[in-house]
């Protein structure tokens, strides 16, 4: 995986750097974001990270002409900005993903790999008979639709992101309830909602460890 990093702060934008190398992720790191557009079409970014307050072009413009010029790479802002306003303007330009400063390394790298997945993700998934719609977060089956809980909808995204590999439990709590104080038996309750539609045996239970979606 290869991400760019556009951060101004020498310090962070090195520790950043130093902390994903050590997961096996390239990190093409620059301070001055004019450096942007030589960048852009010299490789090819799985996620790109964008800081909002740079020294000569605000971040929420970078974003916007990005996706005005169609370039369509997952977006993860870092910021020390913190209101709804700031995260809706972020958002609205075309920004994937919000991480407000300070922050714990090993967050932001979830957050990164989650939107690296999403790019190679396909938007329509065949499991079975059924047909999911990432994008429009519909499920037909033949020409019917099949409709499930928000939360249940969550988990099985969560699960499609991750399909071949085991998501814990904490995982699962983190993304479908964050910061809720949610018990395992909940989970195995929206885990038996999806089991009534899939195809059997699509949901593997790993004990003590979490789930597969096989």
């Amino acid at each position: 995986m290869r991400i760019l990093l556009i951060e101004d702060d020498r310090v962070l934008g090195e520790t950043l750097k130093d902390y994903l190398k050590i997961h096996e992720i390239e990190t093409v790191w620059v301070w001055d974001e004019r450096q942007l557009p030589k960048l852009i079409t010299k490789y090819e970014f799985d996620v790109l990270v964008i800081d909002l307050i740079l020294n000569f072009v605000p971040g929420e413009e970078i974003i916007a002409k990005l996706r005005q010029a169609g370039i369509e790479t997952p977006i993860l802002v870092i910021t020390a900005k913190k209101t709804l306003d700031d995260k809706e303007k972020c958002f609205l330009k075309g920004a994937d993903d919000y991480l407000t400063k300070p922050f714990d390394f090993k967050e932001f790298l979830l957050r990164v790999k989650a939107l690296s997945r999403r790019k190679h993700m396909s938007t329509i998934v065949n499991i079975g008979d059924l047909t999911v719609n990432i994008d429009a977060k519909t499920i037909y089956r033949g020409g019917e639709e099949v409709k499930i809980s928000k939360k249940a909808w969550q988990l099985l995204e969560l699960l499609l992101k991750n399909r071949g590999e085991i998501v814990s439990q904490e995982t699962i709590l983190n993304y479908v309830w964050p910061g809720k104080n949610v018990g395992d038996e909940v989970v195995r309750a929206y885990i038996k909602e999806l089991r009534k539609i899939l195809p059997p045996d699509s949901i593997i239970t790993y004990p003590g460890r979490g789930y597969r979606l096989s």
